[in-house]
């Protein structure tokens, strides 16, 4: 299995915030991860990506322990997150950003910025702008193709489509195509359902902490949801 999280618990301080998750990911696959704000959905990611640190058998990479390791070394295993809010570098440009995130290759993959700019046209035009100086869209699209940089087996993207146009998140989720096919598997965590259920093989629903529901995309009914969501019938 590419991921595998068993009996994840999370916290901040006194706070728990994640009780006993399991989750898997198999190479190649597209997950959704769906539920309200507050749900634990941010969590559970900075605990895959390490900046959260559990017990090393909480999570599994490739059937190895990472839980406890930190972020640049699951970076280095082949792990890469498009954060909620993009967090680009101010300073830097377009093509700046992007090859920061190739800092961190993982052999000869497919992401080069060549395959970046073919993937976003637009940032091509773009690529000597401050990454600041871009609309939301087009700050996502750095954002993603900076994760992409580093040849990752799983991309994480966080709320990808939070406070964006429709018109944006179709473009942007009209590339999920070619990142799959470049073999990566992909995590999506998304308050969108419907735009989370289009893309994904399957859907894994949190509240308060907790999995309430999981199950394969094309066999969830709007009931199901609603209950998982809300902890409730419709």
């Amino acid at each position: 299995m590419l991921l595998s999280v068993q009996g994840l618990t999370a916290q901040y301080g006194q706070f728990k915030a994640l009780f006993g998750i399991d989750l898997h990911v198999a190479a190649g696959e597209c997950v959704a991860i769906i539920g309200a704000n507050g749900a634990g959905k941010t969590t559970l990611m900075r605990s895959i990506t390490g900046v959260l640190r559990n017990a090393p058998e909480m999570i599994r990479h490739n059937e190895d322990p990472i839980g406890a390791l930190p972020a640049d070394l699951i970076l280095q295993r082949g792990i890469a997150m498009v954060p909620e809010g993009r967090k680009l570098f101010p300073s830097l440009t377009v093509e700046e950003n992007l090859r920061i995130g190739g800092q961190v290759r993982r052999g000869t993959g497919r992401w080069s910025l060549d395959e970046i700019y073919s993937l976003f046209p637009i940032l091509k035009d773009r690529r000597h702008s401050p990454g600041t100086a871009l609309s939301g869209g087009q700050q996502q699209m750095v954002a993603i193709g900076r994760a992409l940089m580093s040849n990752p087996e799983l991309l994480l993207c966080d709320e990808i489509s939070l406070g964006l146009a429709p018109v944006v998140i179709r473009d942007i989720y009209a590339a999920l195509p070619a990142i799959r096919a470049s073999g990566a598997a992909v995590v999506i965590v998304e308050q969108d359902i419907a735009r989370a259920l289009s893309v994904a093989d399957r859907v894994y629903c949190l509240m308060e902490g907790r999995v309430t529901l999981q199950a394969p995309a094309k066999d969830l009914t709007r009931e199901a949801i609603h209950a998982a969501y809300f902890g409730a019938t419709a």
